[in-house]
């Protein structure tokens, strides 16, 4: 980076008025001259800028070389047009100016623009490229405007005479579309004997990432670096909820139709236990459904038919009546050896001899309800007749 200290002349002539550069002579002049100080000031913190006026009512010095872009951007507002261009009153002001500048380190540059007809002769205007030579000030020339016939040819010799080592130029703008600020963000003008012109990359076609240079701002591209990093976690952080929120949505959708089956479920159990008078005990519940079972069983096979019922009943009977016979006769037989009813009782509690017995007759299962019932009857009646026996007194034969 160029540690520099710059003065900038202003042609504010009449020629100034005229609208072939957009929107006005002087109106594109300050712009270029804006678009130059903030390149100059941020290219170094060192640098410093100063603007005087070569029309008007003579050469003014605005602003001396200065860091306060604010200040420089400032005195571009009190210029006024009118007069003649004095340049060479204007390049001698300015080397005075950079002659007092308070960092001797800075090294000195003028750039002139010229949009009017230059009166002096070439011959004056190399003494004066001499004098800057030898002083070491550099000079940048911005040729715009007036085309006269030998105004290039003096503006090229006054630039002969100071150069050296190439570090002065000169542009020659014609008039056209374009702005002067545009065409000077590519001419060395602008960018330097460095080519660095300490605006952001966006503006003079470089590819730094944020428009930044980080070699001459690093605090500023970090901090859009980082700026970008939240900007960039915020957006996934954004997107992660917005998928965990559809993919809650369509789990709640999915089993919706099991809570519905679950109601249906309970609005059945609730009608039935209204059914069964009884809305507390679970066990009571079961009871009732079984019962119901049962009972719609018996309807579908027409246990309802009052008639077939007294039919099965009296059938049921009969059959208990055979079995109990032949269960007397099979006793019988087989208690034939027994000598008293107090044998027939033992028999009688003996369990697994009876179901041995009733397993051995056919058709008969020891199981049936009303098997355990005839035999539990036949116990309680031998038991009876075996106390009254025991009850009675024995009869003495005489």
């Amino acid at each position: 980076m160029v540690l520099e200290a710059t003065m900038i002349c202003i042609d504010n002539s009449e020629w100034m008025r005229n609208g072939d550069y957009s929107p006005s002579r002087f109106q594109a002049q300050a712009d270029a001259v804006n678009l130059i100080c903030g390149a100059k000031t941020q290219s170094n913190p060192e640098n410093t800028v100063g603007i005087l006026t070569m029309a008007g009512r003579g050469v003014r010095v605005l602003t001396t070389p200065t860091t306060d872009l604010g200040k420089i951007l400032a005195c571009m507002h009190d210029v006024e047009m009118g007069g003649e261009m004095n340049m060479a009153a204007g390049i001698q002001v300015a080397q005075l100016a950079l002659k007092h500048r308070q960092n001797k380190n800075l090294q000195q540059r003028i750039i002139v623009f010229a949009g009017s007809p230059v009166k002096y002769d070439r011959k004056v205007l190399e003494v004066i490229g001499k004098k800057l030579k030898k002083n070491s000030v550099a000079l940048d020339i911005v040729n715009f405007g007036e085309e006269e016939d030998r105004k290039p040819q003096k503006l090229e010799a006054l630039l002969s005479a100071v150069n050296n080592n190439d570090s002065s130029h000169i542009v020659h703008i014609p008039p056209g579309p374009n702005a002067l600020s545009d065409v000077l963000i590519s001419t060395p003008v602008f960018n330097g004997d460095g080519g660095d012109s300490g605006l952001p990359a966006a503006a003079v076609g470089s590819d730094f990432d944020f428009g930044v240079d980080p070699n001459l701002d690093p605090e500023l591209a970090l901090a859009l670096r980082v700026s970008m990093e939240e900007e960039r976690a915020r957006q996934e952080a954004a997107a992660k909820r917005a998928t965990e929120e559809s993919a809650r949505q369509e789990r709640k959708e999915e089993p919706s139709s099991n809570p519905q089956d679950a109601t249906m479920v309970d609005n059945a159990n609730d009608r039935a236990s209204e059914t069964t008078g009884n809305t507390t005990d679970p066990v009571d519940k079961v009871n009732a459904l079984l019962q119901q079972a049962v009972t719609l069983s018996m309807q579908t096979h027409g246990c309802n038919d009052p008639s077939v019922h007294d039919v099965e009943m009296s059938e049921a009977t009969h059959e208990d009546q055979e079995l109990a016979i032949a269960l007397q006769m099979s006793m019988q037989d087989d208690a034939k050896d027994l000598s008293s009813q107090s044998d027939m009782s033992k028999v009688l509690e003996d369990q697994s001899f009876m179901s041995s017995v009733l397993a051995s007759l056919p058709g008969v299962d020891p199981n049936d309800p009303a098997v355990k019932d005839l035999l539990a009857s036949l116990q309680s009646q031998s038991e009876s007749e075996q106390k009254k026996n025991e009850d009675q007194p024995p009869n003495d034969e005489k």
